[in-house]
């Protein structure tokens, strides 16, 4: 066993960094918020989320732990995102808490993918849907919250609000690709590069200005994090054509 791919890496690195992001705030990293309020013992939960994180991502980085740390990783996910997501969405389905769930589910995505990739698991078809699902909501927001986009859009971009759509647009057509399995190697591609492209354009020189507040600051948190799963979720579409038609045979894709 070896390190993978480099997207590997950078998840490995990305899963490294949230932890410590949580044991030095003492709070949960962005990306597994929120929580719900009222649970007792909130602090343990803070702490053992962030030493998940931590443990998990060295862990992927060491031969002999990474096929074991990868199901860990991955069955974790699924816990958070089924006992702490999905009932959210049960009960208050607006695009906020909607949204909460695709940041989760991207993650799980990666993690299900190294899972195949390091652990001879099965289910890479689900993961990829997954990561399918969870690009929706990013779309969708873009049309809620226009405003709030189109002010994200760097001065130097004409047309703004026309990009808030595009992109928008791109992400809900980059989902349908993924799950009806219609050029879904290039989906996952861009809509990575996309996500890639709002950290390093939009999120990265706020944070090097070093004059970011709190959201601006938890927006390049969850923009990387996205940006790594993604990354990892196209990486096990190599030997897919990259305009493969629907019905291509899993066993085609070299992420094993």
């Amino acid at each position: 066993m070896r390190i993978s791919s480099l997207g590997h890496v950078v998840f490995a690195l990305t899963m490294i960094g949230l932890g410590i992001l949580g044991l030095v705030k003492g709070d949960f990293a962005v990306i597994w918020l929120p929580f719900p309020t009222g649970v007792p013992g909130r602090e343990v939960f803070v702490y053992l989320c962030a030493f998940v994180s931590l443990a998990c991502g060295i862990g992927l980085l060491l031969e002999r732990a990474a096929a074991v740390v990868s199901r860990v990783l991955l069955l974790y996910l699924l816990a958070w995102l089924l006992l702490l997501r999905v009932p959210n969405i049960l009960f208050s389905p607006t695009i906020d808490i909607i949204w909460a769930f695709s940041k989760i589910a991207v993650m799980a995505a990666a993690a299900w993918v190294l899972h195949v990739r390091l652990g001879g698991g099965k289910g890479l078809p689900i993961a990829r849907a997954l990561y399918g699902l969870a690009l929706f909501p990013f779309g969708i927001a873009h049309f809620i919250y226009l405003k709030q986009t189109v002010v994200l859009i760097p001065a130097w971009l004409p047309w703004p609000t026309a990009w808030a759509y595009a992109t928008g647009g791109a992400f809900i057509a980059a989902g349908i690709a993924v799950l009806v399995g219609v050029w879904a190697r290039l989906a996952v591609v861009l809509s990575t590069w996309q996500v890639a492209g709002f950290t390093l354009v939009v999120w990265v020189p706020i944070v090097l200005a070093g004059s970011f507040s709190a959201f601006q600051w938890n927006e390049f948190v969850v923009s990387w994090a996205l940006t790594a799963g993604g990354w990892v979720v196209a990486e096990s579409y190599r030997g897919v054509p990259w305009l493969a038609p629907r019905g291509l045979p899993a066993a085609s894709s070299t992420s094993r």
